[in-house]
């Protein structure tokens, strides 16, 4: 890797990895070998049975280049623009990799322990912690290339720590913005619950331009802890042009739960990737989406439910509406155990309902799973 200056930063993502921060050596190392991974890692194709009906013409990333800094315009643009809660116990503003603004948390939760830092920051002053959860589980879901390309190339994001019995009452706000012509972002968000604790995030995404063309790779790394209660809001509004992939994962111990609700009306192509591990007794994990697809988009979205530990519970909802040419792909894979005994009083449910206009929308949808206790619904209305 070599230190770039601002001036270098437009260079495209796929000529070289960057030190774009002074991170510690540690996690320079990761990003090298995320890059070299990310190199040897072949590129998805339609015969890949994870990118099953996929349109992976579209992930040509030669023409995305590394985000150049902001004009202080553009500053007090996105500043401008990035209307949302009313109250809110937290907030940061990215645009183009960059943070622009923090509203921190109140006084009260930084003596009981809240950690609320960018994640620049987080990697310096709780290295420990954050080493420990930054991308632990593996993408396993079909985009493992792009996850390493994101650890190779994340240079900003929000790291959030809930010590144990401390509720959070109003949700923490997160806005990442696209800013001019084939921008790429490599938003992350690290949120670990201790034992107890509760929080809500909303998240948005969001560009300047409603045409600009933008690439944007995203990872969440959402960890409950015993007896927490996390709830994640993800409101997805990519430009027209924007191709986006997201991957999160869902850790739920024992006795906790976790409930994500994911709005997608954005981008030319996006592909969700959603991995919900429920690793204690008593764990619980909600999965809801909505997307709304019009023109030529597509969405793409790929999910587990991974009941690793028994007596455990998980229930997926995806609805989605189309009109004119688009195209939406659903895989699904409720997993009750990998044995006789985790298996046991599995309880895991899944629901896909598509409303289709008489015209030329498209369904593709496939899913599997081969013992435990399985509810799978489909349900597709045509409007004429």
């Amino acid at each position: 890797m070599s230190v770039v200056t601002y001036q270098q930063q437009a260079a495209p993502i796929l000529s070289c990895p960057t030190e774009l921060r002074e991170f510690p050596d540690w996690f320079h190392d990761q990003q090298r070998e995320a890059w070299q991974q990310f190199e040897e890692l072949p590129t998805p194709t339609r015969k890949d049975q994870a990118w099953r009906f996929a349109n992976v013409a579209l992930l040509n990333l030669a023409p995305f280049k590394i985000s150049a800094p902001l004009s202080e315009d553009d500053r007090k643009n996105v500043l401008k623009y990035s209307r949302g809660l009313d109250q809110y116990a937290g907030r940061m503003i990215f645009a183009n990799a960059q943070l622009i603004q923090r509203d921190v948390v109140s006084e009260d939760l930084k003596k009981r322990g809240v950690i609320f830092q960018p994640l620049e920051r987080a990697i310096v002053e709780h290295a420990d912690l954050f080493r420990k959860y930054f991308m632990s589980t593996e993408a396993t879901l079909g985009s493992a290339k792009f996850a390493a390309l994101h650890k190779a190339l994340v240079s900003s994001g929000t790291f959030l720590f809930v010590p144990r019995g401390v509720e959070i009452e109003q949700p923490i706000e997160i806005f990442h913005w696209l800013r001019h012509d084939n921008m790429s972002i490599f938003p992350h968000l690290l949120l670990v619950t201790d034992e107890l604790a509760k929080v809500t995030i909303i998240e948005h995404f969001r560009s300047c331009n409603r045409t600009a063309p933008g690439f944007a790779c995203g990872v969440n790394d959402l960890i409950a802890g015993p007896g927490a209660k996390v709830t994640y809001v993800c409101a997805q509004e990519w430009a027209s042009n924007v191709i986006a992939l997201q991957m999160n994962s869902t850790t739920v111990d024992h006795d906790a739960s976790a409930m994500s609700l994911n709005l997608h009306l954005g981008s030319r192509y996006s592909r969700f990737e959603s991995l919900s591990r429920l690793i204690g007794e008593g764990g619980r994990s909600d999965l809801l989406a909505v997307a709304v697809a019009k023109h030529q988009q597509e969405f793409d979205a790929r999910t587990l439910q991974d009941h690793i530990s028994p007596h455990t519970a998980s229930d997926l909802l995806y609805k989605n509406a189309l009109d004119d040419r688009a195209r939406t792909i659903f895989g699904g894979a409720p997993r009750p155990g990998r044995s006789k005994k985790t298996s046991c009083f599995t309880c895991a449910r899944a629901a896909f309902r598509q409303r289709l206009p008489s015209g030329s929308s498209s369904l593709d949808f496939w899913t599997k799973s081969s013992k435990g206790l399985i509810t799978q619904r489909l349900a597709i209305i045509c409007i004429a």
